[in-house]
């Protein structure tokens, strides 16, 4: 029935605008549904005024959609009036409930972890709120004054900024000088000049990411792996986030690992302290890595 199919689209809709992306097969098991139904809700949502943003396999709706904006205009704030109310919240003596409440509204929508901190510097705030409207209008800024530990030097740039990390602590920025994505701290800049220039590189935007087991990269790697019990147990002891993306096998005693890693890196430890508990299925990428290791293991055993 309709009101079964909007449900989907609902929920589809809050998945597709969380804070993280999603693989189509991913969004169709989230959701119970086949590859065909999801492409009609795509569909769907582009002719009701959403930006569906596609970063390699992911997908997602931009928040600058005209149905958001619309929507933003009429029920929320902007930006700037939410980390005021924010800073008045933290600087009035209430506990209540409903002060509680109202802080963590203004942290699940605006993503204000940093505003934590109310002994933070004002310049810090101000940054913010600049490269909060960097984002929102996709405009260039200059980080005037940013100091790098790296060249020690104390030098402006002119960046792209497009997304917010480790807590609103952290930009991620295109740099048109280096032509690079960087990430800069926000304490190491002096302040945020907003340019009247818009994006000219949002496609070479590459966001930063973080796997389950705490490598980081701009892009997401399949990697499926079979576990015997005592493979199983460790992985979910050392790396818990592992869980969700675990099934058993029908024989119950094995489990089946398929996730996104941003390095193979850590996956390929595990799976090599592991190797006779552990069957490697795919990607042909992740295979020749582990082959590869192998082989260089076995020549620095024959060279001793």
């Amino acid at each position: 029935m309709r009101h079964n199919q909007l449900d989907r689209e609902l929920k589809l809709m809050l998945l597709m605008t969380e804070n993280r992306e999603y693989t189509v097969e991913q969004l169709c098991e989230k959701l119970k549904i086949s590859r065909r139904s999801l492409y009609y809700y795509f569909e769907f949502f582009r002719d009701n005024g959403f930006i569906i943003e596609k970063n390699g396999t992911k997908y997602s709706l931009d928040k600058d959609s005209p149905f958001f904006k619309k929507l933003f205009k009429v029920l929320h704030f902007t930006e700037d009036e939410a980390i005021t109310m924010r800073r008045l919240l933290d600087r009035v003596n209430d506990n209540s409930v409903h002060v509680q409440h109202i802080r963590q509204k203004l942290n699940r929508l605006y993503d204000m972890d940093i505003l934590d901190d109310i002994v933070m510097r004002e310049q810090v705030a101000a940054n913010i709120s600049t490269l909060y409207d960097a984002i929102k209008y996709r405009q260039k800024a200059i980080l005037h004054n940013y100091s790098s530990p790296h060249s020690n030097t104390l030098s402006s740039r002119v960046v792209e900024p497009f997304m917010f990390l480790n807590g609103n602590n952290e930009i991620r920025c295109y740099e048109l000088t280096s032509g690079m994505n960087k990430t800069f701290k926000l304490s190491r800049m002096e302040s945020v000049i907003l340019l009247s220039e818009n994006w000219e590189h949002s496609d070479k935007h590459k966001q930063v990411y973080t796997d389950v087991f705490m490598f980081s990269g701009e892009e997401w790697h399949p990697v499926r792996i079979r576990m015997n019990r005592l493979a199983y147990n460790l992985l979910i002891e050392e790396y818990p986030q592992a869980f969700a993306h675990i099934s058993q096998d029908e024989d119950k005693e094995h489990w089946t690992l398929q996730l996104d890693v941003c390095n193979y890196l850590g996956i390929g430890r595990f799976v090599l302290g592991l190797y006779d508990c552990i069957e490697v299925l795919g990607n042909d990428d992740f295979i020749a890595y582990i082959k590869n290791k192998v082989e260089e293991m076995k020549k620095s055993f024959d060279n001793q």
